[in-house]
């Protein structure tokens, strides 16, 4: 099972020099900053760091751009917590509790339970990583269309679980999400529902369209307050409280291990990643949960529960790589192209060849999630300030940033115009009681349920039956059922005990 050999030659790669370590804290810091930028996200930093890394020598170019990933992808929780703007799609659900918990005045805490789990999370997920590479490279070979389809539905069942009033209202928003990631050219090549606009050829701005949904649309409601924090005693920045905060993260062991795991899982599929795997956490933690209620109200657990599940979706998303070449996401493609770069092949003939690489990279990446914790405490030290400005500087501010992102991403005009006419939209939901975070799920996973649907029907020729013979999709189907009378089955055991007491 394991190649001491190798395991000993990659300890001494890491250790022989400082060199490859010279690149790791600078390498957090702008993932940090990065991921935490509205519109500038992980995936972006990393690509612009790319080609930095061409005169580098291989390792200390993947311990580069793998802190980079690593950085940004807690740097998305810092807005996410503090002005309710996600800064990747890996962050949507950590806005949920994150940021009812920054307007209660516990900033300081909800960013160091986020970081702490997003680090004890990259640390779990790399230990797994080390255990299972190659298990896991046999088990990604044996999924299909039909398991992947079923891997997104599982995904568009959350929404009924993000909506804690009316369901209708949010399988409603859940369902328009879904239409709108049916824009541009669908998975068959038809063009459907453009109304003749070039720049909706690829489909909605997917950043652009969350930006609004989630975050400019709730500020303007804000814009009738003073402060973030409107109890002055509360408006406090404490690396101290932080600190507590990431310290109380092991109040919720369950929470964090099954966050954890479930990231692993869902970072392995090629092409889902932490977009799904955060979402499905927070789901079916809320679903578990003895207060469903509280969630979107400020609970720590769903905090934790996203970040343990978009951090440890990275070291999934790496076996992938490191095992079959494939990358799994944004990040892991321009690793993909880091090696091409360096003139190496990922896949199963780097892991026989380059085997004690493979094993520095891991040991060097949960090095990394040690280092994270410290250097993201100052970090968050230094972003909680934003909690001190006031609201009629901080919206402007907030606006123009996520306007010149949008920009950027979409290198025109179409970006722009899609935050504004999804914030319109994200204020109209706000109004009327409708579900933002569900639209978002539904706009984020549409376009995967449906290519992964129609994949099915050519493999299976329509034939339901077909599905019979997809253990790893029954066993899958078993688990979305599970998932979705859990909580109507647990509130009838409680309202049973209420009676009998």
């Amino acid at each position: 099972m394991f190649d001491f050999s190798a395991i000993a030659a990659g300890f001494e790669l890491l250790t022989s020099s400082w060199e490859p370590w010279l690149v790791v804290i600078p390498g957090l810091i702008i993932g940090l900053v990065g991921g935490a930028l509205p519109g500038i996200s992980g995936t972006m930093t990393m690509a612009l760091c790319l080609p930095f890394t061409l005169y580098m020598d291989f390792l200390p170019a993947m311990l580069f751009l793998t802190s980079v990933f690593s950085g940004g992808g807690f740097g998305g929780a810092v807005p996410a917590i503090l002005v309710n703007l996600p800064g990747t799609t890996s962050s949507v659900s950590t806005a949920f509790d994150g940021f009812p918990m920054a307007r209660q005045g516990k900033h300081n805490e909800a960013l160091g339970l986020g970081l702490s789990a997003s680090c004890f999370a990259d640390a779990f997920g790399y230990v797994l990583l080390f255990l299972l590479i190659n298990a896991a490279a046999s088990a990604v070979l044996a999924l299909g269309p039909i398991e992947l389809f079923v891997v997104a539905l599982w995904g568009l069942t959350m929404i009924a679980a993000l909506r804690s009033g009316s369901m209708a209202k949010g399988l409603a928003s859940g369902a328009f999400g879904l239409l709108l990631g049916t824009i541009g050219i669908g998975p068959t090549g038809v063009m459907r529902s453009t109304l003749g606009v070039g720049s909706m050829v690829e489909g909605v701005p997917e950043i652009a369209a969350m930006m609004g949904l989630l975050a400019t649309g709730s500020l303007f409601l804000l814009a009738r307050s003073s402060f973030i924090v409107e109890d002055v005693d509360k408006r406090q920045v404490s690396i101290n409280r932080a600190f507590w905060g990431a310290v109380d993260v092991f109040r919720y062991p369950g929470t964090l291990i099954r966050g954890s795991f479930i990231g692993v899982i869902i970072g392995i599929i090629p092409g889902v990643g932490s977009s799904v795997a955060n979402l499905i956490a927070y789901g079916l933690t809320k679903q578990s949960a003895r207060d469903p209620d509280s969630f979107g109200a400020g609970n720590p657990h769903g905090v934790v529960a996203s970040e343990s599940a978009n951090s440890s979706s990275e070291s999934g998303a790496m076996a992938t790589l490191l095992a079959l070449g494939i990358p799994g996401g944004g990040g892991t493609a321009v690793l993909l192209a880091a090696f091409a770069m360096h003139n190496i092949t990922g896949g199963p003939r780097f892991i026989s060849d380059h085997k004690e690489i493979v094993y520095a990279i891991i040991f060097s990446n949960f090095a990394q999630a040690l280092l994270m914790l410290p250097i993201g405490l100052v970090f968050i030290w230094a972003a909680s300030a934003i909690v001190r400005v006031r609201l009629s500087y901080l919206i402007p501010s907030v606006l123009m940033l996520s306007v010149a992102g949008t920009y950027l991403m979409s290198d025109g005009m179409a970006g722009p115009i899609t935050l504004l006419a999804f914030s319109v939209l994200g204020f109209l939901f706000i109004r009327f009681d409708y579900s933002a975070p569900a639209a978002v799920v539904g706009l984020l996973l549409g376009s995967m349920v449906e290519g992964e649907l129609v994949r099915s029907y050519q493999i299976t020729g329509g034939e339901l039956s077909r599905v019979l013979d997809r253990p790893i999709a029954l066993v899958m189907i078993a688990a979305l059922v599970a998932s979705l009378v859990m909580r109507p089955f647990l509130a009838w055991v409680r309202s049973r005990r209420q009676t009998t007491a």
